[in-house]
C-alpha cells in the first residue's frame, strides 16, 4: 500500500515539504499518550534474539534511525515506537541555524537514493537540550546525539564549538557522535585529517567525562565513505589510540558514478551528498575494514543502503554491532522498521545465532 501511495502521489510532492508532513502525522499519531503505546505494541518486533548490549545499553533491536530525520529532538518518542531499537538525532549544532536554501533535498526513486545539501539546519544544541530535558521517561528510545560544526565557526573556534555541544547535550544521551563527515558544511570534511580531528576528539572527550556523571559516555566518530583506505585505517588506529567507543559509518557521497538517474537529472539537482541504495556494496566494504583494524572490542554503526533485514545481517555478520537507516525508511514506510526486524530475526535463527552479538563479525572472523 505505502509503495503504490509513495509511486503515484508522494514522489510528486517535493521531498522537504512531505518529510515535514510524515513527521508532523507521526509526532501526532505514534506521540499521542493514548494511540501511541498501542501503535508501539503493533509495530515493534519483540523476538528476544533481536536484543543486544552495546557500549553497556541495552537495544531492544539493532535497527536505529539515522541522524538527520530528527534534527531537533521534536519527535524521539514517536518515531521509537514506530520499531527502530533507537532514534540518533541531529546533526546539532552549538548555535542555531537555518542550512542552505531550498530546495536542498531531492529523491532518485530509480536509484532508491536521496541528494541532500540541507546543511545542517537545526535550533542548535541549547534549544535541543531543553526539549530533551521535557522528554517523559516512559517510552523514551535510545538516543543517541550526533554533534556538528556550526557553520560560522571558524577553525580556530570549532574545537570550542564542538565542546558546547557536548557540555550541554551529553547529560541527555546515551551515546554522542562528532560528525566531521557532512559533505554541505564548507570545511568539515578537512577535519577528517587525524591531525585535526585527534585533538578535536580529545576535547569532546574531556567535556563529556566532565558534564555526565555517574557513567563513561560512549564516544563515536562518524566518517564518510569518499576516505580512501589509508584514512579509514588512520582514524580507525585514531579510535583505538584515544579509546573511543567506536565509528559510525558512512556518511554520505558526493560521487555520482553507478546511478540509473538520467545524467541530465542528476546534474540539475546540483550538489550535495547522495545516500540510500548506492551506499550499499561501500558501506559494506567499510564495515568489514574497520572491523579488521578495530578488533573485536570497539562498536561499528553501519549506515548506508540498509533497506531489508539480509541487507542488516550482511552488515552484522561483516562487523556492525548496530545498523541505521534513514533512506530504506523514507521509501519503505512506517512500518518499514518492523519488517526488516522480523526478517532480520528469522535470518538469526536460521543460521544458528541467539543473539545479535553472537552474529557480530562472523563473516570476517
Amino acid at each position: 500500500m505505502y509503495d503504490l501511495l509513495f509511486r503515484h502521489v508522494l514522489r510528486r510532492i517535493p521531498a522537504e515539504p512531505i518529510h515535514g508532513v510524515a513527521f508532523g502525522a507521526i509526532r501526532g499519531v505514534a506521540g499521542s499518550p493514548v494511540v501511541g503505546p498501542r501503535l508501539g505494541s503493533l509495530l515493534t518486533e519483540s523476538d528476544p534474539v533481536l536484543r543486544t548490549r552495546v557500549f553497556g545499553v541495552d537495544f531492544p533491536n539493532p535497527l536505529g534511525l539515522a541522524a538527520g530525520f530528527d534534527k531537533d529532538a521534536r519527535g524521539p518518542v514517536a518515531l521509537g515506537r514506530l520499531g527502530f531499537g533507537f532514534v540518533e538525532l541531529g546533526t546539532i549544532t552549538a548555535r542555531p541555524q537555518p542550512g542552505n536554501p531550498k530546495p536542498r533535498l531531492f529523491r532518485l526513486p530509480e536509484d532508491k537514493a536521496l541528494v541532500n545539501r540541507m546543511g545542517f539546519n537545526n535550533s542548535g544544541a541549547d534549544a535541543v537540550a531543553a526539549r530533551l530535558i521535557a522528554l517523559p521517561t516512559e517510552g523514551r528510545p535510545v538516543l543517541g546525539l550526533n554533534i556538528g560544526k556550526s557553520k560560522v565557526a571558524t577553525p580556530e573556534e570549532a574545537i570550542d564549538d564542538y565542546r558546547h555541544s557536548a557540555r550541554v547535550l551529553g547529560p541527555h544521551a546515551d551515546y554522542v557522535v562528532v560528525n566531521v563527515s557532512s559533505p554541505n558544511t564548507p570545511g568539515l570534511r578537512d577535519m577528517q585529517q587525524v591531525a585535526v580531528l585527534e585533538p578535536l576528539l580529545g576535547a569532546v572527550r574531556e567535556e563529556l567525562d566532565s558534564a555526565v556523571s555517574g557513567r563513561r559516555m560512549p564516544l563515536l566518530v562518524k566518517i564518510t565513505t569518499d576516505l580512501a583506505d589509508d584514512d579509514v585505517d588512520a582514524v580507525a588506529d585514531m579510535a583505538v589510540r584515544l579509546d573511543l567507543h567506536g565509528v559510525v559509518a558512512t556518511n554520505t557521497t558526493v560521487s555520482r558514478e553507478g546511478l540509473h538517474t538520467p545524467a541530465a537529472e542528476v546534474e540539475a539537482i546540483g550538489a550535495g551528498g547522495v545516500s540510500g541504495l548506492p551506499l550499499a556494496t561501500v558501506a559494506h566494504t567499510v564495515v568489514g575494514k574497520l572491523r579488521a583494524r578495530l578488533g573485536p572490542d570497539r562498536t561499528i554503526i553501519s549506515v548506508g543502503g540498509i533497506f531489508t533485514g539480509e541487507d542488516a545481517y550482511r552488515r552484522i555478520t561483516a562487523g556492525a554491532s548496530l545498523v541505521q537507516a534513514y533512506t530504506g525508511f523514507i521509501y519503505g514506510g512506517g512500518t518499514w522498521p518492523r519488517r526488516v526486524n522480523r526478517d532480520l530475526a528469522a535470518l538469526l535463527h536460521r543460521n544458528g545465532f541467539t543473539s545479535v552479538v553472537d552474529a557480530v563479525g562472523t563473516d570476517t572472523a
